[in-house]
């Protein structure tokens, strides 16, 4: 059935563009000197992520003018792709190690993450599942066990790479998704003890991991070794005060603070614009989820509120993991700040996935 399509929310437009521009100023400012030491270019980074950007605008621009139930449409095969890619990238010889994890498919510095695509491509599939059999989700074997079995395949899949912080991701805004569509509380807090076992089972099954959670509890006991990371990142937190020390001026990224221009760009950004421009970041972001979640609201169908959600929890969640890590309030996962840090395929697709979010609020009541 047509609807009357108005324009998209301003604010969301207004939100999304500055915090893009405010990633690609600090990226410039946190990875210069690592652009030039390991590739002789001070704007190698820089360059990159305006390519990316560029890209991900168009995207974005597509994906606002495209009416969002044409995704309803190939959420199967969307996710028979990604479940496809997610495997083919396992395979020794075609996935590429990064970060100790098999996570990228590409050649030499250009390539994708299968499992980025997997959190779209699960918000998608799970909206649709659940509009059409919504009326199920309260029954545990007929309505929720399905989402959470397809949804826990991808984990799994995830987990093979290893790939802890995007891992959590996925299950957060699929989470949300479910309980938004009227799952039990009950059936939820179930899933949530045996999640904690999990969790735990995972943490015995890796032993870095429980380097990474001791490190999380007292960085200091390994300064040099587990705990470096957060420290150093406390200490670039620390000196920048109210005001920072200055754009350009941090000195953490002289080879002290690792993945500078990435996980911990937060760290940069607080460490040379002050508690000023960490609040002001943090309000964007407040901004874009509060838009958000009116458009997932106001949405004209059960599809279109559902996938709002699942796109705002994408991103609340991404950002809650970076940040909370950023500052010692949780261990260290290797998820990026979203439209901020360096990145290819994931700051296209984050870019992408705001358009899908920007048509349906195009459609709002």
């Amino acid at each position: 059935m047509a609807k009357a399509r108005s324009a998209p929310d301003i604010l969301m437009i207004i939100a999304t563009l500055a915090i893009l521009t405010i990633g690609i100023v600090m990226v410039y400012s946190a990875s210069a000197v690592l652009s030039f030491h390991e590739f002789g270019d001070y704007y190698y980074y820089l360059k990159r992520q305006l390519l990316f950007a560029v890209l991900g605008i168009i995207a974005m621009y597509f994906t606002m003018n495209v009416d969002y139930w044409i995704w309803k449409k190939y959420a199967k095969i969307a996710l028979l792709v990604c479940f496809a890619l997610l495997i083919i990238v396992l395979i020794p010889g075609i996935g590429v190690v990064r970060g100790g994890a098999r996570s990228w498919l590409g050649i030499g510095s250009f390539g994708i993450q299968p499992s980025e695509f997997m959190k779209m491509g699960m918000i998608i599939y799970l909206s649709r599942l659940l509009s059409e059999h919504q009326s199920k989700i309260t029954e545990f074997t007929t309505g929720l066990l399905p989402p959470l079995a397809i949804m826990g395949a991808a984990f799994g899949l995830i987990m093979l790479q290893p790939d802890l912080g995007t891992g959590a991701v996925l299950l957060g805004a699929s989470l949300l998704i479910i309980y938004t569509a009227g799952a039990r509380i009950l059936h939820l807090s179930m899933l949530g003890l045996v999640g904690i076992a999990g969790f735990v089972g995972l943490i015995i099954a890796a032993p870095y991991r429980l380097q990474r959670i001791t490190a999380f509890l007292d960085p200091w006991k390994d300064p040099l070794g587990a705990g470096y990371q957060a420290i150093q990142s406390l200490y670039a937190i620390g000196p920048g005060g109210l005001v920072g020390l200055g754009l350009g001026m941090s000195r953490q990224k002289y080879s002290y603070l690792p993945e500078p221009q990435t996980d911990f760009i937060f760290s940069i950004i607080a460490e040379e614009l002050g508690f000023i421009g960490g609040a002001l970041v943090l309000f964007l972001f407040a901004l874009l989820v509060w838009r958000g979640m009116r458009t997932a609201i106001t949405a004209p169908d059960t599809f279109g509120s559902l996938l709002a959600v699942g796109i705002v929890g994408m991103i609340a969640v991404q950002v809650i993991i970076n940040i909370g890590v950023v500052i010692g309030m949780m261990p260290v996962t290797g998820i990026t700040l979203p439209l901020i840090s360096a990145g290819g395929s994931s700051l296209t697709l984050m870019l992408t996935s705001i358009g899908v979010l920007l048509n349906i609020s195009r459609y709002s009541r």
